[in-house]
């Protein structure tokens, strides 16, 4: 019977540019040439998919990271991608590698996120980092969405469905909400990480001066 070996222990052979060689330890089916053990594959493939790999919701994977994260991070940069690992929250995700050194190819396919769903996102992030030495930052539907009223227009019912629509997206799409009963969600720690402090200041700076606008416009104080 075929021994198999652990993450960490089938990538020793290594060929002359420190690279490692298939061999009958990773090889999952005939003609297989991949070189990573089978949990790791799924943890790159993982990775790839998006948006996030949760420590604690795949906790096999994440162990599979955490040992062969060298090979798993070599596999990703092939494709113009880094690694980025949260170890205290135990989250990871990968995004396009930055450098001035050399035009880095796009190799991911952006989200276009509407208004709103930026706005929510913004919001759900400046409460995080507001209770940032809270074990687990919870909050409620109905608080969200007030914070969110100052930038509707007027229309009521279409602002709803935008609403609805944007908080259904970071629920299922982006899986930075998750329930916590009683309409109340917990807010993921990988908020802080989707859009970069640079890009926040921005749309942060634009968001104010729309608030201001609307509420200079209908007379409201802030």
């Amino acid at each position: 019977m075929r021994d198999h070996k652990g993450p960490a222990e089938t990538n020793q052979l290594l060929n002359n540019q420190g690279a490692p060689l298939p061999s009958d330890e990773t090889a999952l089916w005939r003609g297989d040439t991949g070189t990573l053990h089978d949990l790791s594959r799924r943890t790159l493939l993982r990775l790839l998919k998006g948006p996030y790999l949760s420590g604690a919701k795949q906790t096999q994977l994440w162990s599979a990271l955490l040992a062969d994260e060298r090979a798993i991070r070599s596999r990703l940069h092939d494709l113009f991608l880094d690694l980025v690992i949260d170890r205290d929250d135990e989250l990871a995700f990968v995004r396009k590698v930055q450098t001035d050194e050399i035009d880095i190819p796009t190799p991911l396919r952006n989200e276009s996120l509407t208004f709103i769903e930026t706005a929510m996102l913004l919001t759900l992030r400046q409460m995080l980092l507001a209770n940032s030495s809270e074990r687990r930052v919870i909050v409620g539907k109905e608080e969200i969405y007030e914070q969110l009223q100052v930038y509707n227009e007027g229309d009521t019912a279409t602002f709803e469905r935008n609403l609805n629509s944007a908080w259904g997206r970071m629920e299922n799409r982006y899986r930075v909400l998750h329930s916590a009963g009683d309409d109340r969600v917990e807010i993921s720690p990988i908020v802080k990480f989707l859009i970069d402090p640079d890009r926040v200041r921005e749309l942060t700076n634009t968001y104010l001066t729309l608030d201001t606008g609307q509420q200079a416009d209908t007379g409201e104080a802030r």
